[in-house]
């Protein structure tokens, strides 16, 4: 969609500010605000780069009419927590969307996102499916449902509904309270803020695909492993909700004796495991946490094996 075939901004055709949040990967976050620039959203689109304690360096990008692009630095606590907490306290528009530096966006993502928001006055949020994509990984995934909600998000970490996919309401911003930077290592926040989200409304969901989700194989959280064991518990402490699910808590306990194992604190993964057994014998993170405890892989081996399949544990 060329400018002259563009619609006038009008009540149909909101703005958007979109924050994307980065440090040190200038390739991957021109790809991700070159994406954002060119939406066909009808609408004007503020790109709001976040720095997060590191030089403001600008991108050589051409800015298309309609568009703007801004740079800001992290003011808060380092990391994406606080980079997205900055961003939104930056924007300019009621309606706000997030991108990660190593993931774009399809240039329908904002138009079908908004337009479905608008029709959704009760949503809390809006998201779409994503495409995985990395050495050996290309994977779609999407979500039959129409719409996510805290009984889902509470059973489930529902992995479709990733940080980039998110389009929000400031009224949302504001109920529900920030991205929260006490979490341990901000390990877990988009999960933590997902359950504030829904729990005021719920998660609308665009069918098709309409953002790629750079799959490495790796992730900064990548053998962290009692920071891992620290933040879901944080988590539990913070959302007694959980407990309502028999299933959502065996796999919450899952990731606990998984990172438990992995630290080579074996004594407590076991603990931890009859504790989830008690809750869900079918929870899969026992079959992978079992060969950890007994020696014959590593945590970072099961990682990279459940990666190419384009699954976390």
């Amino acid at each position: 969609m060329t400018d002259r075939d563009r619609p006038e901004a009008g009540p149909a055709y909101p703005p958007v500010t979109v924050v994307v949040a980065t440090r040190d990967r200038p390739g991957l976050l021109e790809r991700a605000v070159r994406a954002v620039l060119d939406q066909d959203h009808p609408g004007p689109v503020e790109c709001l780069v976040v720095y997060d304690h590191t030089d403001i360096r600008p991108l050589d990008l051409p800015v298309p009419a309609n568009r703007t692009l801004r740079y800001v630095a992290n003011s808060r606590s380092r990391g994406l927590p606080g980079g997205r907490n900055t961003g939104v306290a930056a924007a300019s528009h009621e309606l706000v969307a997030f991108c990660d530096d190593d993931d774009f966006w399809l240039a329908a993502k904002l138009r079908r996102q908004v337009a479905l928001l608008t029709e959704r006055p009760d949503a809390a949020a809006a998201s779409c499916g994503i495409r995985l994509e990395g050495p050996g990984v290309a994977k779609e995934r999407r979500l039959a449902a129409a719409e996510v909600t805290l009984a889902d998000f509470i059973e489930d970490r529902v992995m479709e509904v990733h940080s980039s996919t998110l389009l929000i309401r400031r009224s949302t911003w504001d109920a529900v309270g920030p991205v929260d930077e006490e979490l341990p290592g901000g390990y877990g926040e988009d999960y933590e803020w997902l359950l504030r989200i829904a729990a005021h409304g719920p998660v609308v969901v665009v069918p098709e695909v309409l953002v790629v989700v750079d799959w490495h194989g790796g992730s900064f959280f990548f053998g962290r492993w009692a920071m891992i064991v620290e933040a879901t518990r944080y988590l539990l402490d913070k959302h007694p909700e959980l407990a309502g699910s028999r299933r959502g808590l065996a796999r919450l306990h899952g990731q606990i004796a998984f990172a438990l194992a992995s630290g080579r604190r074996r004594r407590e993964a076991v603990r931890e495991l009859g504790r989830v057994l008690r809750l869900n014998p079918r929870e899969k993170r026992v079959l992978v946490t079992v060969p950890v405890v007994l020696g014959l892989l590593s945590g970072e081996q099961v990682l990279r094996l459940a990666q190419r399949t384009g699954r976390g544990v």
